[in-house]
Order: structure tokens, then sequence, then C-alpha cells
């Protein structure tokens, strides 16, 4: 925070201390506003809006400690209040902190102390609203884009359901954004101040299943599973057709009975989860196949809500192309880049056979590989193989190359890696096989560069 932005204002009856006071903070480069009683105080706080308030606890006309309750009461956010007094006591102390202050500092005053004070105050304050802001945008985050009657109709469905305790079964094909419909029914339910804990059910081997879903106890020690984790919150078990029958029957008990033992535990861990589940496979095929336990299949399945595929609501093309360089220049700090109106209207007639995943890997790609804030008509169609051969390729240096080795790397894996699952359908099998790497250490590799099975 630029200093010389700061306002604040110092609350005292006694004039050398104001003026002290305030000319240390000036010479700080602070802006400094005084009042000499209560009264003052009140006008300057309206006028003068200040970041930080100075105020002493004995005034002659209302005391620091009315004023102070008084302000907390406001509707508005109070601001950092350093209390001061001469005549410090333990119990006035407590009642300011009490009532919202940030710190008390007794006369005479150490202006050391003073500044510091004032300097981790403005710092709390600043990290308070980035906080909220980061808070404002996970919200934004979980809001499915778009406008159309299909995705206003599917996000109707899943806030009314949101208020009861079914299970419901998201279905539809790879990259709907099934994960992002689950957290914002998530969002809108009674457990929305719970954890939000998602698991690709598929990138868990067998053999770990038990201790990944109920944790585990050894030596004293206890290692918390994916439902005790969740609990009081919402479990979204993504893809759930490839879990193995054991974790099946493991999971139907605890969710029937809502408790569980830990492996190695001898103790019943009771549990309040909310269960979203969803596939990409026809579920109902896989339980005329046995692969699957029925009666798990009608425990998730209270209720079934398909994802529509983008092709079928491709008006939203625009404003997810929009969404997703926004995001990317937010998240990974990637240079802006806009959309020509031609290659917009030419991907609104794509097929979009990997959906919104396919999209937002197209955007990550054309902002991480491309040159120029336009992207035009030419450079999609290249980026989606429409065209055999690019000759300016050769020729572009990626912006990814002015960064250190590291972030770089990560940059192309991720691409790379995304790339090569929207080919192989979402199966990290067909994956490990395409990109030559053995699953258990793909499965790290996806975890680590956060791509979302």
């Amino acid at each position: 925070m630029n200093r010389q932005q700061v306002r604040i204002l110092v609350v005292d009856d006694e004039p050398d201390i104001r003026r002290l006071v305030s000319e240390i903070l000036e010479d700080e480069g602070y802006q400094v506003a005084m009042a000499e009683n209560a009264d003052q105080a009140r006008q300057l706080k309206a006028s003068r809006q200040p970041e930080l308030i100075l105020l002493d606890i004995w005034m002659p006309d209302t005391d620091g400690i009315t004023l102070l309750k008084e302000w907390a009461s406001d509707e508005i956010p109070l601001c950092p209040v350093i209390m001061m007094s001469g005549h410090g006591s333990v119990e006035a102390a407590v009642e300011a902190t009490r009532l919202g202050a940030y710190d008390f500092l007794e006369k005479p005053l150490s202006l050391a102390r003073l500044l510091l004070i004032v300097e981790r105050a403005l710092e709390a304050c600043n990290l308070q609203r980035e906080n909220a802001g980061l808070k404002l945008q996970l919200a934004i985050d979980i809001e499915p884009v778009g406008k159309s009657a299909t995705v206003a109709r599917t996000k109707d469905q899943l806030k009314r359901l949101a208020q009861h305790d079914t299970r419901v079964l998201l279905i539809g094909e790879p990259g709907v954004g099934k994960e992002l419909y689950a957290r914002y029914m998530h969002h809108n339910s009674p457990h929305r101040d719970g954890p939000f804990i998602d698991v690709a059910v598929g990138s868990i081997a067998p053999e770990n299943a038990a201790v990944e879903f109920f944790g585990k106890e050894r030596g004293g020690k206890v290692h918390q599973g994916l439902l005790e984790r969740a609990n009081r919150g919402t479990l979204f078990l993504g893809e759930i057709s490839g879990m193995d029958q054991e974790t099946q029957l493991r999971l139907l008990s605890a969710l029937e009975s809502r408790s569980f033992l830990r492996v190695g535990g001898s103790e019943t861990v009771q549990v309040d989860v909310r269960i979203i589940s969803s596939t990409k496979v026809p579920l109902d095929e896989e339980v005329k196949s046995r692969r699957f336990r029925q009666d798990l299949y009608y425990l998730l399945n209270e209720v079934a809500i398909g994802i529509e595929p983008l092709r079928n609501h491709s008006e939203d093309v625009p404003a997810l192309l929009s969404f997703y360089v926004d995001y990317f220049v937010n998240h990974e700090k990637l240079p802006f880049r806009r959309f020509s109106m031609s290659a917009q209207n030419f991907l609104r007639n794509y097929g979009w056979r990997g959906n919104v995943r396919e999209l937002k890997n197209l955007v990550q790609r054309l902002m991480i590989l491309g040159v120029g804030e336009d992207i035009e008509l030419e450079e999609v169609k290249s980026a989606l193989g429409a065209v055999a051969n690019d000759h300016h390729s050769s020729q572009v240096v990626p912006d990814f190359f002015n960064l250190p080795l590291k972030d770089a790397r990560d940059h192309f894996e991720k691409a790379y890696l995304e790339y090569h699952l929207e080919h192989a359908g979402g199966s990290v099998a067909k994956l490990s096989t395409a990109v030559g790497i053995e699953r258990t250490h793909l499965y790290r590799k996806l975890h680590a560069l956060n791509i979302k099975l």
C-alpha cells in the first residue's frame, strides 16, 4: 500500500500528543487528520474515511471506548483502530479488544512501537481485503458460464436440489464441467460453509482405495480419509464407474450407516457428508455387466441430472472464451489476448468433441504459444489442426520461452498432457500409452500439474 494514499485519523484531547503523533506519521508519508474530541472525530471519520484511527480512551465529552462501541455497531466495516491511554488498565484493554480494536498503546508513547503497530495494522487490513477479494473470485469461478436456456435450466435444477440432502448423479460427456456444476450445487446448499472435497475416482489405485476413502490409524497416529475430510461438507466422486468392487462395498456400507472404521482402527467414525457423483458412461450398463453394484447405483442415483455437451448450447461459446482469457490472465499471468469476431463465429460452429475442457485448453494454448493481442481465425484453425502447415510457426518465439526453465516446462507439460488427455477421451490408460509414461508416475504428474480427470 502506498503510504501517501493512506489516511490516518488521530483522536486525542491533548494538543502536544496530537501534534507529536501527527508529525511522526506525516514524516513517514501518511496523510493525517486530527480531532480533539469525539464530535470532531465523528465528523472527520465520515468525511475523510480513514484507513486507520489512533483513538485516545480518556476524552472530555465521550470516552474512546464508547466511541469505539458506537463505530463498531455501524453497518459499515470499521478500519483498524489502535487505542491510546495514559491511564491504561487491563479491563480497558480487554474491552477495547472485544469491541474490535487492533491493539492498545500506553502513554508515554514509544514512537518506534507506534510506527510498528501502525504498519502491522495496515498490513493486516490489506490482507483481509485481499482475502475478501479471493473469496469473491472463488464465488465467481464456481458460477457456470453461460446465459443459454440450457445452462440456466441446469443451474435452476441444481439450486433447488441443493436445499435437500438428495444424492445427485451428474451424467455427461468428458469435459462438460461436471465438477464445476457439483461445486455450484455445494455453494448453494446448507453445506456451503463446509469443505468441498473432489476426487477423481479412477485415479486411485485399488490397493490404496481403502486408506484414501476411510483413512487409517497406526501407532497412535490418525490419517483422515476423504469421507472424514468432507464431514459437514460435500464429497464429489468424479467418474464413479472407475471404483473397484471392494471399495464400492465399503462405500455402500459407510453411506447407509453414515459411519465407518478407519483402516487399522477400532472406533466408529460418524460423518455427515453430501455425496455428488458423476459419470461419463451409462452407469446402468455398468450395472448390467456387473462392473458396478446395483445397490450402490440406486443409492447414488436418487436424482440424475444430465449436463449437456457444449455443441448443444454453442451460443455460450463467446462468453466462455472471454471467461477463460480472463482466467489465464489472472491466475497464470499470461499476456491478454482477444478473439476476433471471425474466430468467435468459427468456434461457435465447431464440434467441441472435448466440450468445455477442450475450449479451455484451446484458449490456454493460444495464450501461451501465440503472439500479439488479437487471435485471428487462421491461428485458431491452426491450433485445432484444421490447417496442415502453419508457415509462421517456426518463426514465432512462444511467450513461455521467456520464463525460467521450470515454469516453461510446467506450462508445456500441462498443455501437452491436457491435449493428449482430450484425444484419449479422459482415459488415463490410453493417455499412458500415448505419452509413454507409466500409469503410477502419470497419476502423480497429473496431480502435480492440477489436471482434472
